[in-house]
């Protein structure tokens, strides 16, 4: 499912992958209620879960990057 690169959700600035036109990228953030950044996956390969068994919570946006900018692909908007 998931694809190179693989682009953290923290880092030093000026650091790591350079955006360019054409990459799309999946933002995956993990909020974990004891601050702890551990996890572990279970055997299914998929199932992610918290090192010390705290209630997290999992969002994800799927953004393109264009020569004119950005734009988040998942964002919803009304079907009127």
């Amino acid at each position: 499912m998931h694809e190179a690169p693989s682009v953290p959700n923290e880092g030093r600035p000026g650091r790591g992958l350079v955006l360019r036109p054409g990459l799309v990228i999946a933002l995956e953030p993990m909020l974990v209620a004891s601050g702890r950044d551990r996890y572990v996956h279970d055997r299914d390969g998929w199932t992610v879960r918290t090192a010390d068994g705290s209630r997290a919570a999992h969002t994800e946006h799927t953004v393109t990057i264009g020569e004119e900018g950005t734009r988040v692909a998942t964002e919803g908007r009304p079907t009127s």
